[in-house]
């Protein structure tokens, strides 16, 4: 096995630069946002409601899928590194936090060693 250790970051864009990172991933435009339902915006992706939203989009356990064979491409790699995985959404509290506990969890079923952070997670909802 050639990558070391994979680390995913979930982050939202509205607070800040995204994390450098190999691979980024930005479900701003293309994935529903439960930020738009009222009973879902004070939540996160730390609430089952978010993830049973997030995780029931279309399109969503397939770009995780991709995500982990990407994954798996830079394992195949000739040199050992660590790998950096970087997940973004607005606000970084619903889709990409949902997402990267998803894709880190499945990463994780190989035996590679995963960290995941979520840098955002914690913070205030955004009004756009």
């Amino acid at each position: 096995m050639s990558v070391t250790e994979i680390r995913v970051i979930s982050f939202g864009y509205l607070h800040g630069a995204p994390p450098e990172a190999h691979l980024t991933l930005d479900l701003r435009r293309h994935f529903r946002d439960p930020h738009v339902d009222p009973a879902l915006r004070e939540l996160s992706a730390a609430d089952l409601p978010v993830r049973r939203a997030v995780m029931g989009t279309p399109g969503i356990r397939e770009t995780i899928t991709a995500a982990a064979l990407l994954a798996d491409a830079y394992d195949a790699g000739p040199s050992e590194a660590p790998l950096t995985v970087a997940v973004g959404c607005a606000g970084g509290r619903h889709r990409a936090a949902t997402v990267a506990m998803a894709l880190a969890r499945r990463l994780g079923k190989t035996g590679t060693t995963v960290h995941l952070t979520h840098r955002d997670l914690a913070k205030p909802v955004v009004d756009r």
